[in-house]
């Protein structure tokens, strides 16, 4: 797989729930991801690639995830296990500090913060490929939380759109090694057209 010529006029980073919950010591997912995120040192990868996103002049794309309530999912017919889980336990609960923004990923003026998802994809129900489409961009850079949910659905459905997708597999993690193992090496190549590490893309930036 190859790497793409990562244009500024093209090319836009996918930030994906940079939430306390997940990143911040404390959160109510962040010793799930611990193990993994400390082995591959995801948090200061993340701050790696934000830093020289924004350096190469690339837009940012803030991918969140829904955040909690009480009345989250009453009289659906069919919310997932995965968003029911997430309901009881009110991750990233609305007006909490679980669901706030990592103190290290505040978004800027010039960034897009999408409309929240519901499920895995950042695209489904939201206004994330209309965003994209009206910024020109058609390769799309992917990093956050978690490799083998968020990540890896989001970046199946920007590729099934046409978009070029790279993902960047130490600036993610997940709740354990085998995840994260079939995120970039099995189901990872099937669909993403460049799988790197953060020095890959710091270099390629430049």
């Amino acid at each position: 797989m190859s790497a793409a010529n990562y244009s500024r006029k093209s090319t836009g980073l996918l930030l994906v729930d940079p939430y306390n919950d997940f990143l911040s010591e404390g959160g109510k997912l962040s010793g799930l991801a611990k193990t993994i995120a400390d082995s591959v040192d995801t948090l200061n990868n993340l701050c790696k690639v934000v830093t020289a996103v924004r350096s190469a002049g690339l837009p940012v794309f803030y991918v969140p995830h829904h955040r909690s309530t009480p009345q989250d999912f009453q009289g659906w017919k069919h919310p997932s296990p995965y968003q029911l889980g997430a309901g009881k336990a009110q991750v990233f609960a609305a007006g909490s500090w679980g669901g706030e923004w990592h103190p290290d990923f505040l978004p800027q003026p010039n960034d897009v913060v999408i409309q929240e998802h519901w499920g895995g994809s950042g695209f489904a129900n939201t206004d994330l490929d209309f965003q994209l489409k009206q910024h020109g961009i058609d390769t799309v850079i992917i990093v956050g939380m978690l490799a083998n949910t968020c990540i890896e659905t989001t970046g199946k459905f920007a590729a099934e759109l046409g978009y070029h997708v790279t993902l960047v597999k130490d600036a993610t993690a997940a709740f354990s090694k085998e995840a994260m193992n079939a995120a970039h090496e099995i189901n990872g190549p099937t669909y993403a057209h460049a799988i790197v590490t953060t020095s890959d893309l710091v270099e390629l930036l430049r």
